[in-house]
C-alpha cells in the first residue's frame, strides 16, 4: 500500500471514528434519531431504559472515538504525531483490536440468539454495528501495520 493509500484510508476510518465521536456527543442530550429514551435504549443500546447509559458515559465515550480518530489520523498524518512514536503505534493497535472485537462479538452474540437482546437492537447490530465497527477497525489494522514504517 502507497503513501497516498494509507492516508486516504487513515483519513476516512478517523472521519468514521469522529462522526461517531460526533453523534455520542450529541446522544448525551438527546435521543435522536428516535422519539424518546425508551426507543433509543432498545435500538441503539440493547437494554431496558433504567439501564440505558448515563450522558456523562456517552461524553466519555464520544472522547474515547474522538482520540481513536486521532490516533488513526496520525498513522497515515505524520504531521498530526503528538508524543512518542510508540505510543501512538500502540494506541493505533488497540483501536484496531477494540473494534474489531466489537464488530466480532456483537455477531457471534447476535447470532446465539441471546434472549436479552431486543430484537430491534439486534437487527440494527447485524445491519450496521457490528459491520461498522469490523469496517473501521479493519482499516485501522491496515493504518497501525502499515503507518508504524512511515518515517517519524
Amino acid at each position: 500500500m502507497g503513501q497516498r493509500a494509507l492516508r486516504g484510508t487513515a483519513l476516512v476510518v478517523a472521519s468514521g471514528l469522529a462522526a461517531i465521536g460526533v453523534l455520542h456527543a450529541v446522544w448525551s442530550v438527546t435521543p435522536w434519531p428516535l422519539a424518546d429514551r425508551e426507543s433509543f435504549a432498545r435500538v441503539v443500546v440493547g437494554v431496558p431504559v433504567e439501564q440505558s447509559p448515563s450522558p456523562g458515559l456517552a461524553l466519555m465515550v464520544a472522547g474515547l472515538l474522538v482520540a481513536a480518530g486521532y490516533l488513526v489520523a496520525s498513522g497515515g498524518l505524520p504531521a498530526l504525531r503528538i508524543g512518542p512514536r510508540w505510543v501512538l503505534v500502540a494506541g493505533r493497535y488497540v483501536v484496531a483490536g477494540v473494534l474489531l472485537l466489537r464488530g466480532a462479538g456483537g455477531v457471534v452474540l447476535d447470532l446465539a440468539g441471546s434472549p436479552a437482546a431486543p430484537a430491534d437492537f439486534v437487527r440494527f447490530d447485524l445491519m450496521l454495528y457490528s459491520p461498522l465497527c469490523l469496517a473501521l477497525g479493519t482499516g485501522a489494522s491496515v493504518v497501525a501495520r502499515r503507518g508504524r514504517r512511515l518515517a517519524p
